[in-house]
């Protein structure tokens, strides 16, 4: 497209009118403004999407094989180990990553900031995706999607907290695509859908404030259902609530970076110039924020070692790997973050929102799977599951490049007051 966008004074679409003074068609739209062999052209010149094609040919027919044979056909699913990469990442690790939507909406609508304007449709974005593929990871763990509805309005348990977590999440799923609907209505052309949702952008960033700040922390006490599981260092069960709330705030403003820098670096044909002009100045106001986080986060976890009498732990080898999740995926990005915004070092900032992104993911892992029966035997998730994961990350990459490249996340839509 980088290439069509040059050449075609039309493309990027970012108005309903072409040159002439027609409207484009929503095919047209879809479309990118280009012909089907033109299109054909610029999906095959893209060496991303052969490598997507190569992911869902085996991955297709492995979760295929995944709904036909049962769990067991295609990870090591046990009662010893009940959680793997399904719910270890997709879950645990994709909803902190997708907490930038309640924080950007927050900060935007709610303080009124808004120099921070041009970035809060794709934190939205980011949160909407996150929490989707979040659900669709757990479904693909779970089996039988028809029976979806079924512990929430049929076999009610208000007491369990996985209850908790299956309103939280459906509730504040609906809460987004409310928040992302503008964008699809301007892009459609209907003003009236989008002005009933300006309505009520105040009520849904208060909803959506309360929904992922329970549900952040909800994800965590799940873990209290095995307190004798999980090794006692990656558990604390007084503070593990806040702990995974207070580890989404930085999760959360670190995708934002890394997704931000990834699109104008490789979609800039679709970046309008306030995005591109205003996007080093967000950065470093998210990197403090996330600075910030980090060192509460430290701390919380300091106190929780110490009020649960933790410390001989550390000696030991497990306690070796704890200090060394800390160091790296907490203290050293802190301090990156911390001189980049002093120095004014946005690379040095960028780089430490990655090893941010890493680290979340790192200590989910550790949580859900790696420190879990750490008395036991240690469990190796089996090729198909990792592939499997990786499959349904690809589907979540080509839904948001798919929504960037045509709905106004990081351009402005021309032509409307």
């Amino acid at each position: 497209m980088r290439i069509f966008s040059k050449e075609r004074p039309e493309i990027p679409i970012v108005n309903h009118l072409k040159e002439d003074g027609t409207e484009w068609t929503i095919k047209e739209k879809l479309w990118l403004g280009l012909s089907l062999p033109e299109y054909k052209k610029q999906f095959f010149r893209n060496p991303v999407n052969w490598l997507m094609i190569g992911i869902f040919a085996i991955g297709v027919p492995l979760i295929m094989q995944r709904y036909l044979f049962g769990l067991g056909a295609v990870t090591h699913a046990s009662n010893d180990y009940p959680w793997g990469l399904f719910l270890g990442f997709g879950l645990f690790a994709m909803v902190p990553l997708s907490a930038s939507g309640f924080m950007l909406g927050t900060t935007v609508e709610l303080f009124g900031r808004k120099d921070f304007h041009p970035i809060e449709r794709l934190a939205l974005l980011n949160g909407l995706l996150g929490y989707f593929f979040a659900v669709l990871f757990l479904e693909v763990d779970l089996g039988m999607p028809w029976r979806l509805p079924y512990p929430m309005f049929v076999s009610l348990g208000p007491a369990a907290v996985l209850f908790l977590v299956a309103w939280h999440v459906a509730t504040y799923l609906t809460v987004q695509i409310a928040e992302v609907l503008p964008a699809f209505f301007e892009w459609i052309g209907w003003l009236k859908g989008k002005r009933i949702i300006r309505k009520m952008v105040l009520g849904l960033t208060i909803a959506g404030i309360i929904l992922s700040t329970l549900h952040q922390g909800a994800l965590g006490a799940l873990f209290t259902y095995a307190p004798s599981k999980v090794h006692p260092l990656w558990l604390s069960v007084n503070f593990q609530w806040i702990h995974f709330f207070c580890s989404s705030i930085f999760a959360g403003l670190s995708m934002v970076i890394v997704s931000s820098t990834l699109i104008r670096n490789f979609m800039a044909w679709r970046c309008d110039d306030e995005f591109k002009d205003n996007l080093d100045k967000i950065t470093m106001g998210l990197a403090t924020g996330a600075s910030y986080a980090m060192i509460t986060y430290l701390i919380i976890k300091i106190v929780a070692v110490a009020h649960d009498q933790e410390w001989s732990y550390l000696l030991t080898g497990w306690g070796s790997y704890y200090m060394l999740e800390l160091g790296v995926a907490v203290v050293l990005p802190m301090l990156m973050f911390a001189f980049g915004v002093r120095n004014q070092r946005l690379g040095l900032i960028r780089f430490a929102a990655f090893i941010t992104v890493v680290g979340i993911v790192w200590n989910r892992l550790n949580t859900a799977l790696v420190c879990y029966n750490w008395q036991l035997y240690q469990e190796i998730p089996h090729w198909k599951e990792v592939w499997i994961t990786v499959t349904l990350y690809s589907l979540y990459f080509l839904t948001y490049r798919f929504i960037v490249y045509r709905l106004p996340i990081v351009y402005e839509w021309k032509g409307e007051k």
